[in-house]
């Protein structure tokens, strides 16, 4: 069986890390940090990264028309609906962002099994414990939507068929009654370093 090396809370960090901090970079350090991210995800987890990029393109084509069309700015060409140039720049730097957020959950999800991904919620929500909520039920209900959610974007069904697998899900009772040994891990020094390094590096990216 895999030996996770790094703690699953960790990996959580860095990816909200990544994704945040892709929300500040021009658009050379945008594409160069996104090719970055996407090779690494083929190497990695090449499989569940085109799963996730095939199930959302639709998603980001539409995200760049928006943009396109919406963005003031000088038209491409001389027609009364026409896109924007600077409104096509700034849907691409978008997508970039969306592709790198996909790439980097691609390969936590690779590595995390469903139990790893609820010990990381359960120790990232240790603080809420000291105002009275129950780490526990929040970190499973959370782990569990993120499962149903990658399901249904995985799978090649219609959103409709999608939307109904995450209510049957999230209502199920025997989902609720279900008892979980979680893999509880340590932080290690390779944890620290790993998390000093991403908030230097979002430190440098703001």
């Amino acid at each position: 069986m895999y030996s996770m090396k790094l703690h699953p809370a960790t990996q959580i960090i860095v990816w909200c890390v990544l994704v945040a901090a892709m929300q500040f970079l021009k658009s050379g350090s945008l594409l160069s940090v996104t090719g970055f991210v996407l090779l690494a995800a083929f190497i990695l987890a090449r499989h569940k990264l085109m799963q996730l990029l095939r199930r959302t393109r639709w998603i980001m084509l539409s995200l760049w028309l928006i943009y396109a069309y919406t963005t003031p700015g000088d038209a491409l060409f001389e027609l009364p609906l026409a896109p924007t140039v600077e409104g096509l720049q700034e849907g691409g730097l978008q997508m970039m962002r969306l592709m790198a957020a996909l790439a980097g959950l691609a390969i936590l999800l690779d590595r995390l099994h469903r139990q790893q991904l609820i010990a990381g919620l359960y120790s990232l929500f240790a603080p809420l414990q000291y105002l009275g909520l129950s780490r526990e039920r929040l970190a499973v209900r959370l782990a569990l939507t993120l499962h149903y959610a990658e399901v249904a974007m995985l799978r090649s069904v219609s959103w409709r068929e999608s939307l109904r697998s995450l209510d049957i899900g999230s209502q199920n009772p025997a989902t609720e009654s279900k008892t979980m040994v979680l893999p509880i891990a340590r932080f290690t020094l390779a944890d620290l370093l790993l998390l000093f390094i991403s908030m230097l590096l979002f430190w440098q990216a703001v």
